[in-house]
């Protein structure tokens, strides 16, 4: 993937939430490139908070038209660790831990693998709930996308 380094990465803060888990859950992302920001949420109503939060970064490279620079903010260090420290070893293990057990969520970390490829990410993890004001912001869209299945 070629990008000028002069271009400006698109921030992206992500969260997922769940009531019960397994249970009714949502993702929240919020993306800004400049002054530009977007927000995103949706949920599920049969799923678990790793899912979620999975998906929120998933929806939020969706998002993104062209391949970019862009810096994934997530409090969840779940995806964190794998993307950073994990995948290489899940593929090259047929999809299996350290411990020779199916991965969980493969599904998401395959088309979460894919869309990675496209761009130049950045990962930082961010603790939750400690003032952050895009993270705060994620885990506000996040708890919209469970009571938009919830609250019907």
């Amino acid at each position: 993937m070629t990008s000028s380094k002069e271009e400006k990465a698109i921030e992206i803060w992500t969260d997922g939430a769940c009531k019960g888990n397994p249970g009714v859950g949502g993702w929240g992302v919020l993306l800004k490139w400049g002054r530009h920001e977007k927000e995103l949420f949706g949920g599920e109503l049969l799923t678990t908070n790793n899912r979620m939060e999975i998906t929120a970064v998933i929806k939020a490279l969706e998002a993104i038209k062209r391949p970019s620079r862009v810096v994934i903010h997530t409090d969840s260090q779940y995806v964190k660790n794998a993307m950073t420290k994990w995948l290489d070893g899940w593929k090259q293990n047929n999809w299996r831990t350290s411990n020779r057990k199916p991965v969980k969520n493969t599904d998401l970390w395959q088309h979460l693998d894919s869309l990675v490829q496209i761009h130049d990410v950045t990962w930082q993890w961010v603790r939750g709930h400690t003032g952050n004001p895009g993270n705060e912001r994620a885990d506000a869209l996040a708890n919209k996308g469970v009571e938009q299945l919830t609250c019907k």
